[in-house]
């Protein structure tokens, strides 16, 4: 019996390789003759980079780029083991990146981010993917472009720096310097979230806050945002407002899109095409996936939704094995996932689950691989 196993990270206690340790420990004592694969994933977000260079047996770059509030730093990047450049915007332009007390997304750019870019490219890099999220920017992508070569003009043709506060001040914008290597790469842009640049819903009003933003300074960048939407329709005759996922990571998914000719997928579907996921799957007789917590959101571009589905083209069955099932979970079943089951065999406490991890996941590994053997049994 061929076994995969592709499994989120169980947040705070389990990463997504220890899941599939556990699960081929657990297959290999419950079966006579199996045979285990297993897949580290993630859908776009923490631990994308991760996940996709482990799985392709890829490696890291080390680079150069700027923080949010321009101070360079030291990060890194992953490519493929076919050679593709995987890039998470975080690692460059995250809001972990900046100390709570100094987070400002006014002042903040996503400059760095573009940095990364560029980075890849002069390695030869012609396929690039850029995980986006997680952002402590709210420039409207203004900072990657400028990285690029595309210079953000005020009414005086002066160069804007691209920071959250310049908005409201772009005047035109000038792509004569961009970037010529990006005419011959492919640019694909990794997010699930689904915000438009502007209004309720979109880049300031939904994320703006988390990021040091006060309400005065929301308005005033929603003010600004809702201009450099306005700037972009008339430049390019794109609305960034009817593009999901343009408000994105204080809206660089606008400026990947627009500016750069960025695809939009995502998150989880680009990270399972990266690894090989579908390849994996031929004679597969079934996939166990998970995650620590499986609820309603578990269906909005997830990891156990993206396992399901791929997993469902081709037949295969697929048992999600989560830490706990929260409201909506069965949801989750109308996406190829055939069965659910947790971790938590008695009333306990979240710290308790936690701290004993590894012991519960085990065992619920073991008892679920039972029920499965007797369902073989019973087919026969």
């Amino acid at each position: 019996m061929k076994l995969v196993f592709a499994s989120d990270s169980f947040k705070g206690s389990l990463s997504s390789e220890r899941t599939a340790q556990l699960l081929t420990k657990a297959a290999e004592e419950i079966f006579d003759e199996t045979e285990c694969f297993s897949l580290p994933v993630a859908d776009g977000g923490e631990g994308t980079l991760e996940a996709v260079v482990s799985a392709t047996g890829g490696g890291f770059v080390e680079a150069w780029a700027r923080d949010p509030m321009g101070n360079p730093r030291r990060t890194h990047y992953g490519v493929t083991g076919d050679g593709r450049a995987i890039i998470e915007m975080a690692a460059a332009s995250g809001l972990t990146l900046v100390p709570a007390e100094q987070r400002d997304p006014e002042s903040a750019s996503s400059y760095g981010t573009g940095e990364l870019i560029q980075d890849a490219l002069a390695r030869g890099y012609r396929d690039v993917s850029v995980a986006i999220g997680g952002s402590a920017t709210n420039d409207g992508g203004m900072g990657c472009a400028r990285a690029l070569g595309i210079r953000f003009l005020d009414e005086r043709g002066q160069e804007l720096d691209g920071i959250g506060s310049d908005l409201g001040r772009v005047h035109s914008i000038d792509m004569a310097g961009l970037d010529p290597r990006l005419a011959g790469a492919t640019l694909t842009v990794m997010c699930d979230v689904t915000n438009p640049l502007c209004g309720p819903d979109g880049a300031t009003q939904t994320f703006g806050a988390q990021k040091g933003a006060s309400q005065e300074a929301l308005q005033r960048l929603e003010e600004g945002m809702c201009h450099y939407r306005d700037v972009l329709l008339r430049t390019f005759g794109k609305d960034a407002d009817q593009m999901p996922g343009a408000g994105a990571a204080g809206g660089l998914g606008a400026a990947l899109m627009i500016l750069l000719g960025a695809n939009m997928r995502s998150g989880i579907e680009t990270v399972l095409d990266l690894i090989g996921f579908e390849t994996l799957l031929k004679e597969a007789d079934l996939v166990i996936t998970g995650e620590g917590r499986t609820d309603w959101q578990s269906c909005h571009g997830k990891v156990m939704q993206g396992i399901g589905e791929y997993a469902r083209r081709r037949g295969v069955p697929v048992i999600g094995l989560s830490g706990s099932l929260g409201l909506g979970a069965d949801q989750i079943l109308a996406h190829g996932i055939t069965a659910l089951t947790t971790t938590v065999n008695a009333p306990m406490e979240l710290d308790e689950a936690m701290e004993r991890a590894e012991e519960l996941y085990l065992d619920a590994a073991r008892n679920m691989f039972r029920m499965v053997k007797v369902g073989m049994k019973l087919g026969k």
